[in-house]
């Protein structure tokens, strides 16, 4: 029978059927010889064990679409990513490492930021005009006011989408906005397996209307730079992209080199500062992994 992991927790999957039934499986072990871990989102096959206690294995797991590591989610058409614009004070160096990595993978990325009711107008334009550069969608909304949270649905109609942010930034709560029996289906399944009602702590996919999917996903407080090479690194930037080529030097890193036209721009204004240092801070980081690799490979 076929199905889709809606839930993993501890080795248990969770797989809602072709029969509107929910399994919980366990994946075969040849998965594990093989290094494939079964993600959230995944189709697969299970082979039913017990029909009235809804126990099974999986057996396959089909094609998949794309798969992202953080979050571990598969088959994903767009990704919502959710900071606070303040209280907490948003990170825009995770951000934009998360940007990076949506980027690298070819997942269309939606920015909102939450907690509207907190800041002033002219905050909320700043953050927006910053990512708006970066051909991003960007959204605000608050939970607490209710404003904003229409076009946040609307952005998810027709979609899967995966969610993502930092913890405390309202994540939880807007899902129970946009899909209220989250909240009852997290706790049978909770109860189910002896655990508590969740701040999220393992991947979940929610079935939100017709042909709408949104995974909720643990927060995260620090990802590392994807593994891709130091020059690489600018084609993520999509600000960047209209000036390909345009520099003096072929192959510009956009840091040292003279007649950079990214960073004449950067002066003028026209590339965000955080942005652009941000960017800064990632190649350097790339280029000492590449040291280190290359002198591990000499020893």
């Amino acid at each position: 029978m076929q199905g889709k992991i809606i839930k993993g927790i501890a080795g248990f999957y969770y797989v809602f059927c072709e029969d509107d039934r929910l399994y919980e499986c366990k994946a075969k072990g040849i998965f594990r010889k093989d290094g494939i871990k079964p993600y959230v989102g995944d189709n697969v096959v299970i082979q039913v064990l017990e029909k009235e206690k809804k126990i099974g294995n999986i057996e396959e797991i089909l094609s998949r679409k794309n798969a992202l590591l953080r979050p571990a989610v598969a088959n994903v058409d767009q990704a919502m990513v959710i900071f606070a614009m303040a209280e907490p004070m948003p990170n825009l160096n995770l951000l934009d490492r998360f940007l990076v990595m949506m980027e690298r993978e070819g997942v269309e990325t939606v920015i909102c930021f939450s907690k509207q009711d907190i800041v002033s107008e002219q905050e909320e334009e700043r953050l927006k005009s910053i990512y708006e550069k970066c051909t991003n969608r960007v959204l605000t909304f608050s939970n607490k006011e209710n404003t904003g949270i229409q076009a946040v649905k609307d952005c998810l109609r027709g979609k899967t989408t995966v969610l993502a942010g930092p913890s405390g930034v309202g994540k939880s709560s807007l899902v129970n906005r946009i899909f209220p029996q989250a909240e009852s289906e997290t706790g049978a399944i909770s109860e189910k397996i002896g655990r508590g009602k969740h701040t999220t702590r393992h991947s979940e996919l929610f079935h939100i209307g017709k042909d709408s999917y949104l995974f909720d996903t643990p927060g995260f407080s620090s990802l590392k730079v994807p593994e891709i090479e130091k020059e690489e690194l600018h084609r993520y930037f999509t600000e960047f992209l209209p000036y390909e080529g345009q520099c003096r030097y072929i192959g510009c890193s956009h840091i040292h080199e003279p007649g950079c036209v990214i960073k004449e721009d950067l002066e003028k204004g026209k590339i965000c500062r955080s942005r652009y240092e941000n960017y800064v801070q990632m190649y350097e980081e790339l280029a000492e992994a590449e040291k280190r690799k290359n002198w591990r490979n000499r020893k």
